[in-house]
C-alpha cells in the first residue's frame, strides 16, 4: 500500500458537489471506461452458516447475537459445485463462496475450500471467496488453486469501526487485504452503509481504499439490511440520495473498479436502483439470498436490467 492519493477534501469537494454535476461527472467516468448499458451479475453462496465468534453488530451469523439463524457445517464440494452451474445457467459470471469463519485455519476444511475453487474456475467462471482474515501462504495456496478476487471488506471508517466490531482490529483487516493483493489475487474491498456512521465516515472509508495499491478492482456499497436481534436491528435506513452520491464518488475515485450495488436492494425501489446503475454502480449479486439476508430473486433483476432499462448482463 502506498500514501493517500486522495486527500479527504478531495474526495468531500466530489461527494458534496451539485448532484446534477456529481452524476455527470460520475457518468462520464463511467462511459470512459466501462459499457454503461451492461451490468455484472454475480452470485454469493453461503458455503458456511452460523457461529462464527465475531461480534459485527449487523451480523446474523455471530454467536453473540440471538437471530434464531441455526449454524450450517462448510458444505461439500458437489453441492457447491452444483450451486455454481446454476449461477452461470442463469448468467452469473462471478461465484463467490462466503464461510462464517473469523479466519482461515490451514487444515482438511481449508483444503476442502481450495477444492472448491478449483473445480468453480474450472467451469469458466470468475471466483471469488470471503472466509474471514487470511495468512500470506494461505492467500498464496488460493491464488494457485485458481482464485480470481477475494472479498474482505472494511465495512465503514477506522474512526468508526470499534463501534460496530470489538473483535477484529482495523489493521487486522489491512493485513489481510495485504496478504491478499501481495499473492496476486484481485481484491473486493467496500463497507455498509446506514450503520449510524457520519458522511465523514463514508469518506474516510473511500480514502483508505484509495490507498490500496493496486486499487480494488471490485468495491461493493451495502446497504444495511437491519437484523433482529442484532445491536443495529433499530438502525435508520440510509437515504436514497446519500446512497447514489456514495455510488456516484466512488465511481470517479476508482475509474476501473466494478461497483457492486450489493446488500440491501430489497428495501429499494427500481428507481433508486436504475440511479445507482446511471451512478456507476455495474454490478449486483443476484439470488434469492446473500448469506442469510433476502436478496430480490432473479427473475426481478432480469425484468428490471433487461426488460425495463433496456441493459444486459456484462459477458464473462
Amino acid at each position: 500500500m502506498i500514501a493517500a492519493v486522495q486527500t479527504r477534501d478531495r474526495i468531500a469537494q466530489i461527494y458534496h458537489q451539485p448532484f446534477p454535476d456529481l452524476l455527470f461527472e460520475a457518468q462520464r467516468v463511467h462511459r470512459e471506461h466501462h459499457d454503461p448499458r451492461t451490468v455484472q451479475f454475480c452470485t454469493l453462496g453461503n458455503i458456511k452458516s452460523g457461529a462464527c465468534p465475531e461480534d459485527c453488530g449487523y451480523c446474523a451469523q455471530s454467536v453473540h447475537h440471538n437471530t434464531g439463524l441455526k449454524p450450517e457445517p462448510l458444505m461439500e464440494i458437489d453441492s457447491v459445485l452444483e450451486e455454481a452451474k446454476a449461477a452461470k445457467a442463469g448468467g452469473s459470471t462471478r461465484f463467490c463462496m462466503g464461510a462464517a469463519w473469523r479466519e482461515v485455519r490451514d487444515g482438511a476444511q481449508f483444503d476442502r475450500v481450495l477444492e472448491m475453487v478449483r473445480q468453480v474456475a474450472a467451469l469458466d467462471l470468475e471466483v471469488c471467496c470471503t472466509l474471514g482474515m487470511l495468512k500470506p501462504h494461505q492467500a498464496q495456496q488460493l491464488k494457485a488453486a485458481g482464485l480470481t478476487a477475494y472479498n474482505h471488506n472494511l465495512d465503514t471508517s477506522a474512526e468508526y469501526y470499534d463501534k460496530i466490531i470489538t473483535t477484529r482490529t482495523y489493521q487486522d483487516r489491512l493485513e489481510t487485504i495485504r496478504a491478499v493483493s501481495e499473492a496476486g489475487i484481485s481484491v473486493c474491498c467496500g463497507g455498509i452503509l446506514g450503520l449510524g456512521e457520519s458522511v465523514n465516515d463514508r469518506l474516510s472509508l473511500l480514502e483508505t481504499l484509495t490507498t490500496f495499491d493496486p486499487p480494488p478492482e471490485s468495491i461493493p456499497i451495502n446497504a444495511l439490511i437491519p437484523i433482529e436481534g442484532t445491536p443495529l436491528e433499530t438502525a435508520t435506513p440510509i437515504d436514497g440520495i446519500a446512497l447514489v452520491r456514495m455510488i456516484a464518488t466512488t465511481r470517479i475515485l476508482f475509474p476501473k473498479a466494478m461497483v457492486r450495488l450489493s446488500a440491501g436492494r430489497t428495501q429499494m425501489s427500481d428507481e433508486l436502483q436504475a440511479m445507482c446503475f446511471f451512478a456507476g454502480a455495474n454490478s449486483i449479486f443476484t439470488g434469492a439470498k446473500l448469506l442469510t439476508a433476502p436478496n430480490p430473486e432473479r427473475s426481478h433483476d432480469e425484468e428490471l436490467i433487461i426488460d425495463r432499462l433496456g441493459m444486459m448482463p456484462k459477458p464473462l
